[in-house]
């Protein structure tokens, strides 16, 4: 379904999903690879690997409960953002649009079947449980790759099928880029629209479920929710949940979302902790924060990302991209954080609110722009070797590094007690003892021996020309 490949450096994947070729710099005659795309893809695996296996320990990082936005919650949409530059860079030509169509058909289901593989309660229940297998009555259709797969798909068909409408040379003028590929906005535009018509039209009636946590003392019991309401966006009664617990059924959603985490569920707040007695019923119910309605949503973080793909192509100064993007950026986030500070609509990851793609576009945009400025024009590029390895392989470090299946080979391996591990005697005896404390010994753990560690191995496959690619 996927393949290890030995390849030539100038000709394997540029993003995550997509093979771009080459990417033309000012000099028009030369052509390289964009170091600052493969460093920034780096950087948010890296982050993924930071906020999910220290998180615990530092809820300032982790998943915000619900509304708000911490380091986390820009994971998703810097994937997302990073896709769309590549789809536009990876076909900026097409010369069959069958062909292309195939090609991305048959990697958006790749895409698929390792995200069902991996994700929630999947195949694989790396790395803490030495166990296999799923039921699938309960498994989850949803997770972070499936929401990739989507926006891939729409995105990369709207980059191929409207290819001929495109202008080789832009036309003189502010928006004239805007113009050029308007068919992307009029698909964005659909997007948000469905979106908003859905969250804040779609009546929510009354619901329940059984409590499927074998730990609470709920287990096996039904509960109610009283809604019958629409244009709520509080954690009970909103349309995102609504949708996925009718199309996927809410055995099939996830089962720990972060609201677990709020005032309102738990008195550990906002770390993890048991559910207060007095918790209200919704506490105990499963949220998909990668559903279906979320995901359309998320089509525009995407869209977004190709527009400034579509800037490198045809911008060919330094100074003319660098313009763009950071004025692009800078009017995302204002109109984001206008939405947010006068309660016109939240920020909110779990729903992938419009105000939530905004800002965490725009701080993308930005990101983009400071590392392309210290890469790609003051040519820092060995300053992040690590990140650039890892963003070259990121398949591979997302698998075995993000997922845990690395770390669940190694569990494999105990001395009389399942707790006895490598990795767990390490962490507790090289980090935790030697500063004392928990929580920053595995902070440092995370980057030194998890995040530094995949750099290395990277950097190896690097130096061999072996990546994974879909």
């Amino acid at each position: 379904m996927s393949e290890i490949k030995v390849v030539d450096v100038m000709s394997h994947d540029q993003g995550l999903l997509v093979h771009e070729e080459a990417v033309y710099t000012p000099n028009l005659n030369e052509k390289k690879r964009l170091a600052s795309l493969d460093i920034f893809r780096g950087l948010t695996v890296a982050l993924m690997i930071l906020v999910d296996d220290a998180g615990g320990d530092w809820p300032v990082i982790a998943h915000a409960p619900w509304e708000g936005c911490n380091l986390a919650d820009f994971v998703m949409p810097f994937f997302l953002f990073i896709v769309g530059v590549s789809i536009a860079l990876a076909f900026k030509r097409v010369s069959n649009k069958f062909e292309a169509c195939k090609k991305v058909g048959f990697r958006t289901c790749k895409l698929l079947f390792w995200g069902l593989l991996l994700q929630g309660r999947g195949f694989s229940h790396a790395p803490d449980e030495l166990i296999y297998g799923v039921d699938v009555t309960m498994m989850r259709f949803c997770g972070i790759l499936q929401r990739i797969a989507l926006s891939y798909l729409v995105v990369a068909l709207v980059e191929i099928l409207t290819k001929n409408s495109h202008e080789e040379s832009l036309s003189t003028g502010t928006f004239s880029i805007f113009k050029s590929y308007y068919w992307h906005w009029i698909v964005g535009a659909s997007v948000l629209v469905i979106y908003l018509a859905t969250l804040y039209g779609t009546y929510v009636p009354d619901w329940e479920f059984v409590v499927s946590d074998k730990d609470s003392i709920l287990y096996g019991k039904i509960q109610s929710v009283s809604c019958g309401e629409r244009g709520k966006l509080n954690p009970p009664c909103n349309a995102v949940g609504y949708v996925d617990r009718k199309v996927l059924g809410i055995n099939h959603m996830y089962h720990h979302p972060a609201w677990r985490r709020s005032k309102a569920c738990t008195d550990d707040s906002p770390y993890e902790g048991s559910l207060r007695q007095d918790a209200p019923s919704w506490c105990h119910a499963p949220f998909e924060p990668e559903g279906l309605l979320s995901s359309i949503s998320a089509i525009l973080s995407t869209i977004i990302g190709v527009h400034f793909g579509h800037t490198i192509l045809h911008f060919k100064e330094h100074s003319a991209r660098l313009k763009h993007w950071i004025s692009t950026g800078l009017a995302l986030l204002a109109l984001g954080l206008t939405l947010h500070f006068t309660h016109l609509m939240p920020l909110n990851k779990q729903l992938y609110t419009f105000s939530y793609t905004c800002i965490t576009s725009g701080a993308a945009a930005l990101v983009f722009s400071a590392l392309y400025s210290l890469v790609d024009v003051l040519e820092w590029k060995h300053v992040f070797l690590p990140l650039e390895w890892i963003g070259m392989n990121a398949m591979l470090v997302y698998v075995m590094g993000a997922e845990g299946v690395l770390a669940a080979f190694f569990n494999g391996w105990y001395y009389r007690h399942p707790g006895n591990t490598l990795i767990n005697w390490i962490k507790e005896h090289v980090f935790v003892r030697v500063w004392h404390s928990r929580r920053v010994g595995v902070l440092m753990y995370v980057i030194f021996a998890e995040i530094l560690f995949w750099g290395l191995v990277t950097g190896v496959c690097h130096r061999f020309k072996i990546y994974w690619k879909l």
